[in-house]
């Protein structure tokens, strides 16, 4: 593996008064059928600051940086009881996938 196949993670951050309030950790990866897409591994926002649009703010920017560079899509995984989130998604109309099993190692 080269320098110019690693992944690199990428983050957009929101800001209160000098304080990290949320943020949203990304790669972009490649599917062999759909091409570049942009990967969302969290989005987060501080218990104290949800409802206040942060998060939307957040995964519009990242909307808006897949139009900017062409990227096929993007996706990420929520929990199935991650209710508040699964809503979240829903408000943008995303597909969410039931039929894709997660498989993971760990070492």
């Amino acid at each position: 593996m080269t320098g110019a196949d690693e992944l690199t993670n990428i983050s957009t951050v929101a800001e209160s008064a000098e304080q990290v309030v949320g943020f949203a950790l990304y790669y972009i990866r490649y599917s062999t059928w759909k091409g570049q897409r942009l990967y969302l591994e969290d989005l987060l926002v501080t218990e104290s600051m949800r409802g206040k649009g942060i998060g939307h703010l957040l995964f519009d920017k990242l909307i808006e940086e897949c139009k900017e560079k062409k990227y096929s899509g993007m996706m990420w995984q929520v929990l199935e009881w991650n209710e508040p989130a699964i809503n979240f998604y829903k408000k943008y109309n995303a597909s969410l996938d039931g039929e894709w099993i997660n498989g993971s190692l760990n070492f």
